[in-house]
């Protein structure tokens, strides 16, 4: 393996959503963890929560047009387990469960859409 491959070859997530306020507390309510509102840059962001908000990356909401429900990238968020209870959460807050528990050697995940027809996953 070459000394210059990243720790990961994915480094940052940006889902655009179509109201900041209504998809911040839908990520905040199915993580549990706030969303970190950052209005410095060019366009206004929400980070996902990060162990060292200082030097890691994570990914974040922003204002932007979601692509058609289902049919953009997918991105998979960590939930403390167990699994069904961020389940829940999700149908809860407005969101759409798109598949059944999908269990892998590395653990279990299921394919949601949020609010906006984003597809992320869900991963315990």
């Amino acid at each position: 393996m070459s000394d210059t491959l990243p720790l990961n070859a994915v480094v940052w997530a940006e889902i655009p959503v179509t109201d900041m306020d209504r998809s911040r507390a839908f990520y905040a309510a199915v993580l549990q963890n706030e969303l970190q509102l950052e209005e410095g840059g060019p366009n206004p962001m929400a980070a996902f929560a990060r162990k060292d908000a200082e030097t890691a990356v994570s990914g974040h909401i922003y204002p932007g047009k979601p692509a058609p429900e289902g049919t953009g990238p997918t991105v998979h968020l960590a939930v403390a387990e167990p699994l069904e209870e961020a389940m829940e959460r999700v149908t809860a807050n407005g969101g759409k469960l798109a598949s059944p528990i999908i269990t892998i050697p590395a653990g279990r995940f299921v394919y949601c859409l949020d609010p906006d027809g984003n597809s992320f996953g869900i991963f315990a």
